[in-house]
């Protein structure tokens, strides 16, 4: 039993099991235009892990076995991936609730240009990285020109409706710039609304903050700044058992870009794939096996536990 799960065991007296699963959320590649600080899976240019056809194929015939069930689309970059914009399609066509994590400067891309039109057409709710309302702090993890690139996209998406309309939802991303807790997103949520419409006229419809996991590029960073044990125990040390209910890894399945299955991303980003005697793959995927079955974990899971928590869809708690 390692340490998180002994600090679930005391704060619930039992070990962390799913729920029902509300979601499928698909990495169809490491493969982006941007190489982040924070990228917990070390997305980059030169990444040649993309998720080929066959393995679309195999879920969408999942999910004819989940009816309305939300699929989650994320990458690295998910739009650098040869097959997406058919993924897409076929998803809508069978009638999936959907969602892209984009950066945003993808849109700016060879070919891509055609994207944020694309996904108004496709009925495709975005969730876009913006981790500061400032340039510099963008450029910082990010990258240089990257924070204009943004805003102009966003720009593009507002005049198709994006972060306008109710139906067309735009939400941002918050990543902290360095080894600490995002603040209240609500607060965060009005300086971001504030700065970005009166510097820039943009809009959006909801901020996400999303706490930095010691994993990929952010973890190497820690560790050569002498880091990394401090932030651990800053995220152990402040564990929520508040946050336990709305864990993403209880509502969710995650599929790898070669169609490993996991409880969530960053399990995926280590290896860890469902619990034993469960199928790995999504090939071999037995839906009954789903709900309840012990979530697999790890040091890294306090990040997810720690203040008013993290997931994909932001804060846990207020």
């Amino acid at each position: 039993m390692n340490e998180f799960d002994r600090k679930i065991r005391e704060a619930s007296g039992r070990d962390l099991h799913s729920a029902a699963v509300q979601r499928l959320q698909v990495n169809v590649g490491l493969r982006c235009n941007l190489q982040c600080r924070h990228c917990h899976v070390s997305g980059g240019p030169n990444r040649p892990e993309v998720m080929a056809w066959p393995t679309m194929e195999s879920i969408l015939r999942l999910l004819t076995a989940l009816p309305g069930c939300q699929v989650d689309i994320t990458g690295g970059a998910p739009e650098l991936n040869p097959h997406f914009t058919r993924f897409i399609g076929e998803l809508r066509a069978a009638g999936h609730p959907l969602q892209v994590r984009t950066n945003l400067s993808v849109f700016f891309e060879p070919g891509m240009a055609g994207l944020p039109r694309f996904y108004r057409n496709h009925d495709v709710q975005l969730v876009a990285s913006l981790p500061c309302y400032l340039d510099s702090n963008v450029q910082a993890q990010r990258g240089e020109g990257v924070f204009g690139q943004s805003v102009s996209a966003i720009r593009q998406l507002n005049q198709l409706g994006y972060g306008i309309e109710p139906e067309r939802t735009l939400s941002l991303v918050y990543n902290p710039g360095g080894p600490f807790l995002p603040p209240d997103q609500t607060g965060l949520e009005e300086a971001y609304r504030r700065e970005l419409r009166e510097r820039h006229g943009i809009e959006f419809t909801r901020l996400l903050t999303i706490t930095n996991m010691p994993l990929g590029r952010f973890l190497d960073d820690l560790k050569r700044q002498k880091k990394d044990v401090a932030y651990r125990t800053l995220l152990s040390e402040a564990f929520n058992s508040d946050t336990l209910d709305g864990l993403m890894c209880r509502h969710q399945v995650c599929v790898a870009w070669d169609g490993t299955l996991a409880d969530c991303d960053f399990n995926l980003a280590l290896g860890l794939s469902l619990d034993q005697d469960l199928p790995s793959h999504v090939d071999q995927l037995d839906l009954a096996a789903l709900t309840g079955r012990r979530i697999v974990t790890g040091r890294h899971c306090f990040g997810c536990t720690a203040g008013c928590g993290s997931s994909c869809g932001g804060a846990l708690v207020a």
